[in-house]
């Protein structure tokens, strides 16, 4: 039995993995804003303790890893879950709409982090499983500024895997495509209220319309993709990345293929600007 610290539990990915590890006779921290949205949606059970967290506020994720280990003693896994969606051009998003996606997806993700990894230190036992996106490795219109809050997490996966492995806590990112959740509802994904004109019939404009046809209609399956999750990051040996769906697989694959191409094309130029004794050399 492990202790599996959720957060963004009320609902969609979070909501199912507390499912699964319930399922499979596993304590569950389940946390969201309303922690009596947790206990509507898992019901009340000795093995759930659900905690009102809002993942930007510090004072609320120590308590929550207070909670938690003064309930069932410590914590094994930790799902960095919870996060919010920005749809549109890059140039139309808003200071103030940029700064509340990074302040979820970035900021909050990193004060979770802080509040529940010096448990896992002091266990010199644990895993860190971040929920990114394909948008954490492949940019698309419409999804700049999403996107490079999930870069921003892939970026602090990598180096927290390379900085708590030797204390025996393992890190793994999950890389999403379009799975069937409340991600392009309203209720999770904001789309920018100012509009260009000059982007509204290009790539981004014509995101907006797509995610909106799309929306549970997605061809990922959310069950399976908390099995997914669950399964490996049980595994002995967990990877660092860990892709979800065929679309995922397709425009990584895509991505690796324009970069290697480009590489060798530039290859010289890139070469070139090293000081000669050291390209001599």
């Amino acid at each position: 039995m492990s202790v599996w610290f959720i957060t963004g539990a009320s609902r969609g990915f979070g909501l199912q993995i507390a499912r699964d590890a319930l399922a499979r006779g596993h304590q569950v921290v389940a946390t969201a804003r309303d922690a009596a949205a947790v206990t509507a949606a898992l019901g009340e059970d000795d093995n759930v303790l659900a905690v009102a967290l809002d993942v930007t506020n510090e004072a609320q994720a120590q308590q929550a890893a207070q909670a938690a280990v003064e309930r069932f003693g410590r914590i094994d896994v930790l799902i960095n879950n919870a996060g919010r969606g920005l749809l549109g051009a890059v140039e139309e998003a808003t200071d103030a709409e940029v700064r509340a996606v990074y302040e979820t997806n970035v900021f909050g993700l990193l004060t979770v982090t802080r509040a529940v990894t010096p448990v896992l230190r002091a266990q010199r036992a644990g895993t860190i499983v971040n929920i990114s996106s394909v948008g954490g490795f492949v940019g698309s219109p419409g999804w700049g500024v999403y996107a490079s809050t999930k870069f921003a997490v892939e970026a602090l996966s990598e180096a927290l895997h390379a900085e708590l492995q030797p204390l025996g806590v393992h890190v793994m990112v999950v890389e999403p495509g379009y799975f069937r959740t409340d991600f392009l509802d309203s209720s999770s994904l904001q789309t920018q209220r100012n509009i260009i004109d000059d982007y509204a019939t290009g790539p981004a404009g014509q995101m907006r319309g797509a995610a909106a046809e799309r929306n549970h209609d997605q061809p990922g399956d959310p069950v399976k993709a908390a099995k997914a999750i669950i399964d490996v990051a049980e595994a002995e040996q967990p990877p660092l990345r860990l892709l979800l769906g065929n679309d995922t697989i397709a425009a990584v694959e895509g991505k690796i293929a324009h970069v290697q191409t480009e590489l060798a094309q530039w290859r010289s130029v890139s070469e070139s600007t090293d000081f000669d004794d050291v390209a001599a050399s």
